[in-house]
C-alpha cells in the first residue's frame, strides 16, 4: 500500500477546511522554512479511499473479539464520546478564568471524588498523561515524602517479577534501586522472599492486585503490613482495576498511593499513541505533594483550585487530559454503583467461562479461578509438537480475532494472556473458544499448517526478529 504523500498529481486538491475567519498573521521571512511541505496532492476521492483503505486493515473492539491481556480492550459507550464532544468542554482554553469553566471544574471534582472512593484514597491528580507517567509520579510523592521527613536512606523499591515492565522503569527513573522478589509457585507474592528484601532502605513496594497472572494474592493484607512495618509505601499499579472495581479498593489493601489507566477500566480508548490518562490518588498524608491544582468545591458552591504547599512540581502542563476525564467520569455516572459492580462481576464471569472452556485443550499456567485474565503456557506445545504461543496468535487472525498478549508475563514459558472484558457476550466467547479448540486440533495433528498462519491478511508472517533489530521507519 502506497502513502499518501505518494499518491495525486500536481494541481489535484480539495476543500475540506473552512475558509479562515480571521486576520492572518504570517511569521517573518527569517522564521519561514526554506524548503516547501512536502504536502499530498490528492483529491477529495482518493483521500477518503486512502483512508478507507487504512481501516480495513486495522482491527479493534468494533470489528471482533480482542482479548488482550492486561490492556482491556472493551467496548467503549458512545455516549462518551458525545459528551467529550460537547462544545463546553471540547472548545475551551486552559488559561481561562475560573468564574468562566465551572463546569470543566466541577467535572475534575467529581471525577476525584468518585475514583476517590472507588480507590479508597484521600486526593487524586489528573496531570499524568498515561499509566507509566502515573507510576512516575506516584514514585515522586513517596521520595518526597521520606525526604520531607530526613529519611533520605530509602532509595530501594521492591518490585514483583510479575511485575508490568514499566514498574521496574518508573522506579530507576524516579532515582531508586530496583529490588526484584520472586513469585511463589501460586503466581502470587513469596512471602519469605519478600521480608528478606525489606529493610530501612526500603522506600515502598510496588505491586498489582489481582497480579498480572490475573489472581487476586491472598496474603495482601500481610504484604502491605510487612513493608509498612518497615517504614516503607505500598505503591498500587492501578493499571488494570477490571476486577475489582466497586467490590474491593486498594486503600483498604493498605496501600498508599495508586495509579490508574482511565483509558482502560473506565471506558476511554486507547491505543494507536493515545491520548490517555494516569490520575494518581493518594492518602491523606501524601497530598500536599501532589502535582498541580485540584478542583475545590467552595462554601458557595462555586470551584476554585488548590494545591499542595510541598508539591512535587507538575509533570504535565495544566489538568492532563481534561476530555479523557470527561469521558472516564460519563462512564461511572452511566453505570452508577450498582453498574460498576456489575462490570466487574461480568469481567470476572466472562474470564472464568472462556478458561473453563478451552483448560482441558490448552494448558493453564496456575490452576484455580481467575479474575480478569488468564494465562496459558504452552511450553508443552512447543516440547511436542512444534507449535509456539506465536503460531497460536497467528491463527488468530485468520478467524477475525486479535491475539491475546504474547510471551508475557515473563515468568510464564510461552504465554498467552487472555482478557475478554465484561462488553462481550457469552455467544462472542463461545465462537472464540471454538476458535482456539479448533486450533489445538490442528497443533497436534498437522502443527506445519500453523507455521505458515496468517493466510487471509494483508500482511502474512514477516520476519519480526529483523523488524525489531533493523526497523525501517521512513518509506
Amino acid at each position: 500500500m502506497r502513502l499518501i504523500t505518494e499518491k495525486g498529481r500536481e494541481g489535484r486538491g480539495l476543500s475540506i477546511l473552512p475558509p479562515c475567519d480571521v486576520e492572518m498573521v504570517r511569521p517573518e521571512e527569517k522564521d519561514c522554512r526554506k524548503l516547501p511541505l512536502d504536502m499530498p496532492a490528492v483529491s477529495e476521492t482518493e483521500i477518503s479511499r486512502h483512508y478507507s483503505a487504512l481501516a480495513r486493515r486495522t482491527h479493534g473492539v468494533n470489528d471482533g473479539f480482542y482479548p488482550l491481556g492486561s490492556c482491556t480492550m472493551k467496548y467503549n459507550p458512545k455516549i462518551d464520546e458525545e459528551a467529550a464532544a460537547l462544545p463546553g468542554f471540547a472548545q475551551v482554553h486552559p488559561l481561562q478564568p475560573a468564574e468562566t469553566v465551572q463546569g470543566c471544574m466541577e467535572v475534575l471534582y467529581l471525577a476525584e471524588k468518585y475514583l476517590c472512593e472507588i480507590t479508597g484514597m484521600s486526593a487524586m491528580t489528573f496531570q499524568p498523561a498515561a499509566g507509566a507517567h502515573g507510576e512516575f509520579t506516584g514514585l515522586l510523592l513517596i521520595k518526597a515524602w521520606h525526604h520531607s521527613r530526613g529519611d533520605e536512606k530509602r532509595t530501594k523499591i521492591i518490585v514483583p517479577d510479575s511485575a508490568h515492565g514499566t514498574n521496574p522503569a518508573s522506579a530507576a527513573m524516579a532515582g531508586f534501586t530496583v529490588v526484584n522478589v520472586p513469585s511463589a509457585p501460586d503466581g502470587s507474592v513469596d512471602l519469605d522472599a519478600l521480608k528478606a528484601a525489606v529493610g530501612e532502605d526500603t522506600a515502598g513496594l510496588m505491586l498489582t492486585n489481582p497480579n498480572t497472572v490475573g489472581m487476586f494474592d491472598e496474603n495482601i493484607l500481610e504484604i502491605t503490613r510487612i513493608v509498612h512495618e518497615t517504614g516503607g509505601l505500598n505503591y498500587y499499579d492501578g493499571a488494570n482495576l477490571n476486577a475489582i472495581m466497586g467490590i474491593a479498593r486498594p486503600g483498604d489493601m493498605g496501600f498508599d498511593v495508586v495509579h490508574l489507566n482511565l483509558h482502560k477500566t473506565f471506558a476511554t480508548p486507547h491505543g494507536g499513541g493515545g491520548p490517555g490518562s494516569g490520575p494518581v490518588g493518594c492518602t491523606e498524608v501524601l497530598a500536599p505533594f501532589l502535582p498541580g491544582a485540584r478542583a475545590v468545591q467552595k462554601e458557595d458552591g462555586s470551584y476554585g483550585w488548590t494545591g499542595g504547599e510541598q508539591t512535587i512540581g507538575s509533570v504535565k502542563a495544566f489538568y492532563g487530559n481534561f476530555l479523557v476525564v470527561v469521558k472516564a467520569l460519563t462512564y461511572i455516572l452511566t453505570l452508577g454503583r450498582e453498574g460498576i459492580v456489575e462490570a466487574s462481576r461480568n469481567a470476572v464471569l466472562n474470564a472464568n467461562y472462556l478458561r473453563v472452556k478451552i483448560k482441558d485443550a490448552y494448558p493453564m499456567a496456575y490452576e484455580g479461578l481467575c479474575m480478569h485474565e488468564f494465562v496459558v503456557s504452552l511450553q508443552q506445545w512447543k516440547d511436542k509438537y512444534g507449535v509456539s504461543a506465536l503460531d497460536v496468535a497467528k491463527a488468530l487472525l485468520d478467524h477475525g480475532i486479535h491475539p491475546p498478549t504474547m510471551y508475557f508475563p515473563l515468568i510464564v514459558h510461552e504465554a498467552l494472556m487472555f482478557e475478554p472484558t465484561e462488553t462481550e457476550t457469552r455467544e462472542t466467547l463461545d465462537e472464540a473458544a471454538d476458535v482456539l479448540l479448533d486450533i489445538a486440533r490442528l497443533a497436534q495433528t498437522d502443527p506445519g499448517a500453523l507455521h505458515a498462519c496468517p493466510n487471509t491478511t494483508p500482511i502474512g508472517r514477516p520476519d519480526e526478529v529483523a523488524a525489531a533489530r533493523h526497523p525501517v521507519v521512513k518509506g
